[in-house]
This record gives C-alpha cells, sequence and structure tokens, in this order.
C-alpha cells in the first residue's frame, strides 16, 4: 500500500501491522528533558514562546516530525511511545508538550473560552446537554472527529478503568457504505448543519452548515458529529430539517463506525502520545471510572493543530474552516476570548512554518446569514 498518501484500513489491520506506533528511544527523551529544562529557566508565557524557547536536539525533532508525517500517510494516526511524564510534574508535563506543538505546527482555540491547551479530565461536567462538551466528563463520546488538521492527546494519567480509545478509518467506513448503500453514502454529501456548542466567535451565528463528506476531488475528507447535529435541530428552528434520507445515512454511518470490524480500541498509557488526522479518521472513546486521588485521575492535555503538510481541504467546508488551502492556518473553534496575544503568537507562529494565514472574517451559508 502507498505509505505516502491515507489508505481505508480495517481494525485488523491496524492489529496485526503497528507501524502506525513509535517509541522514543533514550537520546530522544533526553532531548525533550533538556529542552524543558532550557524552557523553565526563561519563565515565559506560552503564547510568548517560539520554537527557540523549547530547543529540542535533531533527534527529538525527528521524533516528533516523524509521528506528524506518520499521520499523513497510510493509517492517518500515530502514537509515539515513551515521555517520561511519571518524572514531569503537570506543569512541566504542560511546558513540555507547548513546546513540542511549536515545532508542529500552529495550535488552535479549542472551545468557547478560546483556550488553547486543554485539560481532558472529568471536572464532573454534562456531555449531551445544550452546549455540553464531552473532554471534561468521564463519559462515553460519539465518534467525532475534531476542528483542526491533527489532534494531539498525550496522557499523562490513565484512568483506573475504561476510557479506550476508538479509532476507525473514515475512508474505510465511507467505502463500505458506498458498496452497501450507494444512496445512503451520496446522503453525506449534502448539506447538513450543526451547532457551535456556544464556542463561535460572536460574530458567527451559532450553527454552521458542512457536508459530512467533502467535494475535494482529489483528497478525501469527512467530519461528523451527531452530537451537534441533533442539537442543530434541536435548538435552532431556522436549520433546515433533516430528511428521511439523512436521518437514515446518520444512522448507518453510527452503525458502521461501531462495527468491530472497522473500529479500532487502543489504550493510552502514561506518557502516551496520540496524534489524529481529523479528515480520514473518526475517534471516540469508552466511559471510565477514575481513581479517588486526585493526581491518579484520568488527565490528557489535548493540543488541536495546523500543519505544514496537511492536505487541501474541499471547497464547501470553507464556511466552517476559514480557509482550505492545503497547508494554510484553518479550523478551530474561536469561542469568544481570542487575545491580541493570541493573535500574535497566530502570525509569528503561521510564519515561522512557512504557513498561510487568511485575515479571518465570519462566513456564512446563505440560510446561516438568514
Amino acid at each position: 500500500m502507498n505509505s505516502f498518501r491515507p489508505v481505508p484500513w480495517l481494525a485488523t489491520d491496524a492489529k496485526d501491522d503497528t507501524s502506525w506506533m513509535q517509541r522514543l528511544s533514550a537520546d530522544e527523551v533526553a532531548g525533550f528533558d533538556v529542552a524543558l529544562a532550557h524552557a523553565k529557566t526563561l519563565g515565559r508565557d506560552l503564547l510568548e514562546m517560539t520554537p527557540d524557547d523549547f530547543p529540542l536536539t535533531a533527534v527529538s525533532r525527528h521524533a516528533l516530525q516523524r509521528a506528524v508525517d506518520t499521520t499523513q500517510g497510510r493509517w492517518g494516526m500515530c502514537l509515539l511511545k515513551g515521555f517520561p511524564v511519571d518524572r514531569w510534574s503537570e506543569d512541566d508535563t504542560r511546558l513540555a508538550y507547548w513546546g513540542m506543538g511549536l515545532h508542529i505546527g500552529v495550535a488552535r482555540t479549542q472551545n468557547r473560552a478560546s483556550d488553547i491547551l486543554n485539560d481532558v479530565r472529568d471536572v464532573g461536567s454534562s456531555y449531551k446537554t445544550t452546549n455540553g462538551r464531552g473532554y471534561n466528563t468521564n463519559a462515553s463520546l460519539d465518534f467525532h472527529m475534531d476542528s483542526c488538521d491533527v489532534v494531539g492527546l498525550l496522557c499523562r494519567r490513565a484512568a483506573r478503568t475504561g476510557g479506550e480509545s476508538k479509532v476507525v478509518s473514515s475512508i474505510a467506513v465511507f467505502e463500505d457504505m458506498q458498496r452497501q448503500h450507494p444512496e445512503l453514502a451520496n446522503a453525506l454529501r449534502g448539506p447538513y448543519y450543526f451547532s457551535y456548542q456556544g464556542a463561535q466567535d460572536p460574530a458567527q451565528p451559532p450553527y454552521y452548515c458542512c457536508p459530512i463528506v467533502g467535494n475535494q476531488p482529489e483528497h478525501f475528507a469527512m467530519r461528523t458529529n451527531r452530537k451537534n447535529i441533533v442539537a442543530a435541530q434541536r435548538d435552532f428552528d431556522d436549520v433546515p430539517r433533516l430528511s428521511t434520507l439523512q436521518t437514515a445515512a446518520l444512522d448507518l454511518l453510527d452503525e458502521t463506525m461501531m462495527d468491530p470490524r472497522f473500529c479500532f480500541s487502543m489504550s493510552l498509557e502514561r506518557g502516551d502520545l496520540q496524534l489524529l488526522n481529523n479528515y480520514v479518521t473518526i475517534h471516540s472513546r469508552t466511559g471510565f471510572e477514575d481513581y479517588e486521588e486526585p493526581d491518579m485521575k484520568r488527565h490528557l492535555l489535548r493540543l488541536w493543530l495546523s500543519i505544514p503538510n496537511a492536505q487541501p481541504l474541499p471547497e464547501n467546508w470553507l464556511e466552517y474552516f476559514g480557509d482550505i488551502r492545503a497547508g494554510a492556518v484553518r479550523g478551530g473553534l474561536r469561542g469568544s476570548a481570542r487575545s491580541q496575544a493570541f493573535e500574535a503568537y497566530e502570525k509569528r507562529q503561521a510564519a515561522l512554518m512557512g504557513m498561510s494565514l487568511r485575515e479571518w472574517t465570519p462566513t456564512s451559508s446563505p440560510v446561516s446569514a438568514a
């Protein structure tokens, strides 16, 4: 199979061929330790930092780049193991992970508060409620993609039980739907409306239109989040109602993603960094039970990244992503608290990464603008 472009894969493929899994060597780990020690002496705010403030050795930088490149190839995913989070404090881990991101791409804001580095842990929130988000609950999550080229999860602590990560090749799922029910697969190319769950910029409408399978002719791209489609139907009267065909297509998509032939499970362990290409993989998580001790509770750190070698996006995804050019800075949930410090970081980091950055203006479909 071509290793330089994403291809469809089944759960048995990912189990039998673990080339998507990589492990840091002692020299590579040492490089991250040295960079962290240097960054700690500077005491800079995260948004003020540049890659030079987290000076990775060549071998460590290569290990990161190799992992990111793997997400753009056959599997659309990579699990990089061996970060020394047991001897890094929580603050150290946060600083080190942000420093890694500075060598990968441009971070995107992720929620209503415009956070750039999110804690994925249970704080007692509810998932399937208006404006609910799954990352701060212990609930089982629907299959979804995040709003960026690559989502990275660095596991600092694992749950006592549960919390398994589930990943599916969206190419394989769609191709199976095309074989079995072409009329339902084709329905995924039509307009679907999603709620922003309150995480939009104040200048944007509270929902957006984005076909689940886009119209990019050379690069497959899919994104879905059934929960946010349901929320748009429930909360906004001016959103067009789903047709019977669209609902049937979503039902079949849900059924196919959960099929053991497609759904691959992995348990993230301490020190694991999971990287997923959001256009060719879909992910979810099982519910979990936590430890009682605060520092033993399940805790992952999440970055949403635009990266220089990402694919072009479908033309009919422009409303949501803001830019569809290959390697452009795009995506994220703007929220209502984007600061001047973030705007300065975004411009500086885009230039350092050699990435295009278009001045943002709110865009909407004719229905959204009504």
